[in-house]
């Protein structure tokens, strides 16, 4: 098997300053071992991370963006769930 023929994965690094994984790209490698020794040293050269998740591109299942509304859409007939909805109290802080 060449490296062409190889599984892409994507990669995802938590870096210092925050506390969620944030995709960083994508690579080619053989196996979950290699990848993410490659993600190491592709996405985190400078130290900028301090935890990597690689994931095989082929276990992700995304929405497409060509049907957005139709794929949002039930979530706009439901007003109650907009803060617009609610009455806050003068005295609540950081709602």
């Amino acid at each position: 098997m060449t490296n062409t023929d190889w599984p892409l994965w994507e990669v995802f690094v938590r870096s210092r300053r925050g506390l969620s994984h944030t995709h960083a790209g994508s690579l080619h490698a053989p196996d979950a071992e290699l990848a993410l020794r490659n993600a190491r040293d592709l996405y985190t050269r400078r130290g900028e991370g301090v935890s990597i998740w690689v994931v095989p591109s082929s276990a992700i299942t995304a929405s497409s963006p060509d049907e957005k509304d139709p794929f949002f859409e039930p979530a706009a007939d439901k007003p109650y769930r907009h803060p617009t909805f609610y009455d806050i109290p003068e005295g609540v802080k950081h709602l």
